[in-house]
């Protein structure tokens, strides 16, 4: 599934101790959560393979879309774009020796201002599929799919929750494609339909599960681990994450900086410092071992 690419995106950040999330139309978020930085060294056999024009920038500049946290967001107090993407290509930067130069952008003109030039790569959750590898070259660093969560100590199965009332944004691929077919499926075998309940917010989905309202939430995978990270005596995981697709960073068509990126975090996927980083942003769920070139599926 093409989650970033079909759904309106959510946004996840802690207000007052309590997991709040955002509205998708915000540009920042309220009392980030401090999450550490990992340090990485630079590896020389791996930057001495970053193209001419990229080293002699001495960055890399990268067209983001915000906000979607845990994985990219602004952090209200220092005004800088900070999340799980946001660590990881630091890292991977910091690997080729370089420094990361972040740019706001409208998601759908990441690609284009790729093409142009104007960025040397993107960073905005981006799922890799077979349509965008038609115009870009995608490194892929992570799965992401959908993962429901449960209030702790009760259960529902995603497989079969008729009955159920299930919190989800409105306008996401959980609202318009994947309730709507659980709940179809209920009634045709003749059990209770799935009471979808969509909020404008992910904050009033996922409020709403705190508080007992629904059965159940469904969001994007990496939204609802860090749900559950900052919720953990309240909310758990419900089930297995399903239809995992990989994020991409995408690069130019037959760019030279697309096989340097796939080195730099593997190199950080192999010495345990990508899973790190995962695990300090609760989100270890879609952690992958082995990085490839248009990793498309399907």
């Amino acid at each position: 599934m093409d989650f970033r690419g079909r759904a309106l995106r959510a946004a996840c950040v802690l207000a007052g101790g309590a997991l709040v999330l955002s509205a998708c139309t915000s540009t920042t978020e309220t009392d980030s959560p401090k999450v550490d930085k990992v340090e990485v060294a630079k590896v020389d056999a791996i930057a001495a393979k970053v193209p001419a024009d990229v080293a002699s920038s001495g960055k890399l500049t990268v067209g983001v879309n915000i906000p979607y946290a845990p994985n990219e967001y602004k952090d209200p107090n220092s005004g800088k774009i900070v999340g799980f993407d946001v660590d990881l290509m630091d890292a991977v930067a910091k690997v080729l020796g370089l420094s990361a130069d972040y740019k706001e952008s409208d998601f759908e003109k990441i690609i284009p201002a790729i093409e142009a030039g104007t960025y040397n790569l993107g960073m905005s959750s981006m799922t890799d599929n077979a349509e965008r590898e038609k115009t870009a070259d995608f490194v892929t660093y992570f799965n992401a799919g959908s993962q429901w969560a449960q209030q702790k100590g009760k259960t529902v199965d995603p497989n079969n929750a008729c009955g159920k009332r299930v919190a989800v944004q409105r306008t996401t691929v959980q609202d318009t494609d994947e309730i709507p077919a659980k709940s179809a499926a209920c009634v045709a075998a003749g059990k209770p339909e799935i009471t979808k309940v969509a909020y404008d917010e992910q904050s009033a989905a996922a409020t709403a599960l705190v508080n007992g309202q629904v059965d159940a939430m469904s969001a994007d995978s990496p939204v609802t681990a860090y749900a559950i990270k900052q919720n953990q005596n309240t909310i758990e995981a419900a089930g297995q994450l399903f239809d995992a697709a990989p994020y991409g960073w995408p690069v130019k068509k037959g760019s030279a900086l697309a096989p340097v990126l796939q080195e730099a975090v593997q190199y950080l996927m192999d010495n345990g410092q990508y899973r790190k980083i995962t695990e300090n942003w609760g989100v270890q769920e879609g952690a992958i071992t082995k990085s490839v070139i248009n990793g498309a599926q399907g």
